[in-house]
């Protein structure tokens, strides 16, 4: 077997423990905000930044945090965060600022139980592993170089996400491509 093989065959095994009730959830959450802030560090951030940019194919106002054109949270609005962790500081941070305004806030994460999922009003559980490996009862062994089975379930799930939102918002793909980027 090669080594992509190896790799597929664990996100087929790890896969069915996330769970749609929860990416129904999510969908209904991210449909009832006014604005969509997404964020997340390091690799996580890499794939929450392109989940914005699917949101903004559907038509939501969305912003990923850090740009210089993010705007103020409002108490309307929803803090997306993929933290496969859910304790990483700066992350926490902004979650403490989310429920300080009374916004809601959305996460992605192997540990639910953590600082962010606590304070949560939606998560999506996606099993792996963090470098912090062995520090809780949620990570699992991997083959792979730690984060990676987090990170690429992260984006398998938020393309599962975006086909939800379709759905909800009866879409078809040539709708975001009308909405897709034409200076590039």
């Amino acid at each position: 077997m090669n080594s992509v093989e190896i790799i597929l065959n664990e996100l087929q095994a790890l896969a069915p423990q996330i769970q749609q009730e929860q990416i129904e959830q999510m969908a209904q959450t991210i449909m009832n905000a006014r604005h969509i802030f997404v964020v997340g560090a390091g690799r996580s951030g890499f794939c929450a930044r392109g989940f914005s940019n699917r949101l903004l194919h559907l038509g939501f106002n969305v912003s990923f945090v850090g740009e210089p054109t993010t705007p103020r949270l409002l108490k309307e609005d929803l803090l997306l965060i993929a933290s496969g962790s859910g304790k990483t500081g700066s992350l926490v941070s902004m979650a403490n600022k989310a429920k300080e305004v009374g916004a809601q806030i959305g996460t992605f994460t192997i540990n639910p139980e953590a600082t962010i999922g606590a304070m949560a009003n939606a998560v999506i559980t996606i099993p792996g592993t963090t470098r912090l490996l062995g520090e809780d009862n949620n990570t699992q062994l991997s083959v792979q170089p730690i984060g990676s089975a987090f990170e690429q379930l992260l984006w398998i799930t938020f393309d599962a996400l975006i086909m939800e939102l379709m759905k909800k918002t009866n879409q078809l793909p040539e709708d975001l491509i009308s909405r897709h980027a034409n200076l590039e």
